[in-house]
């Protein structure tokens, strides 16, 4: 695949907009980062620049959602979940709004800029808000189908977008619901659920292990929130191992919601995560960054090993 995620959300989004008259964009003066300038070349009458003002952009959305508007809400992530967490809160999920909000540059993407534009909590800021859903696509055909269910799933949705490009995963054909998860890999030994990037890296690393005789089964966990529960439990009873895998924070993320869901069954099984170490993380090339922070193929090998280990 030649283009980024982004691009591949903002011509998604732009196409929509030529069936759906209901759907309006807002975006925080960085529609050419956001790629939400195909939906303002294409709509300029339902495309508002909000200017670098994300919560008056986010309280604005609420208004529109409240008068059958679907706003699609964009800017970097870090800066949409934070700086328009008030108003998101207040007024789009206590209200339970159609508001969708789209956080660009997730993770390390935004790499050179180092952690004032890295997004490595927002999943856990996202989960603790009632009547939000979280999605986070793994490829080019997953983003375009995202984004659809996000505008025809009533209520409040985060999309966690990345600025990279992600190599392909799905066919045409795929299918994606709110609170699935897809097996994209069978494996016996250990199941490795992950989001974004690291469905990548887990993927690779699982094919890789296949010379130790370690059998990998990979879930993408695009819906984070809902969790797929049913799905997790069932790899835990199959593989009796579990390891994480994300661009963010150990600490309120994916790996977070897998355990929870795993304590409340009473299921015993060893798990291990794979995130950022509850620190700040610092500028550079992405790819190397992914590594210093043990994000890559070696950190999910690595901790796949412990867990495969832990079981006997």
């Amino acid at each position: 695949m030649s283009k980024s995620i982004r691009q591949v959300y903002g011509e998604a989004l732009a196409a929509m907009g030529n069936e759906r008259k209901d759907l309006v964009a807002l975006d925080a003066d960085v529609s050419s980062s956001t790629q939400t300038k195909f939906f303002a070349k294409a709509h300029p009458d339902r495309f508002f620049n909000m200017g670098i003002a994300e919560a008056n952009m986010t309280a604005t959305a609420a208004g529109l959602a409240s008068q059958g508007f679907v706003p699609f809400v964009n800017t970097f992530a870090v800066f949409i979940t934070s700086i328009g967490y008030i108003p998101t809160r207040a007024l789009a999920c206590y209200a339970d709004l159609n508001v969708k909000l789209a956080g660009a540059y997730c993770g390390l993407s935004d790499a050179f800029d180092g952690a004032s534009h890295h997004a490595t909590e927002d999943i856990a800021i996202m989960r603790a808000l009632p009547n939000m859903k979280i999605l986070c696509p793994a490829d080019a055909t997953a983003t375009e189908a995202l984004t659809q269910l996000a505008a025809d799933t009533h209520g409040p949705c985060y999309l966690r977008l990345s600025r990279d490009v992600y190599p392909d995963l799905y066919t045409g054909d795929a299918t994606f619901k709110v609170g699935h998860g897809n097996i994209v890999r069978s494996g016996t030994d250990v199941t490795v659920i992950a989001c974004g990037i690291l469905v990548h890296k887990a993927l690779e690393t699982a094919q890789a292990l296949e010379a130790d005789g370690i059998s990998v089964q990979v879930v993408d966990m695009y819906s984070i929130k809902p969790l797929d529960t049913a799905l997790v439990l069932d790899c835990a009873v199959k593989t009796s191992a579990i390891v994480t895998a994300e661009e963010h924070n150990v600490i309120g993320g994916l790996g977070g919601a897998v355990a929870e869901c795993l304590a409340k069954a009473g299921s015993g099984v060893p798990v291990e995560m794979v995130g950022v170490q509850d620190t700040f993380t610092e500028s550079g090339p992405y790819a190397k960054l992914l590594e210093k922070y043990a994000l890559d193929g070696a950190a999910v090998a690595a901790a796949i090993r412990r867990a495969v280990n832990r079981k006997k």
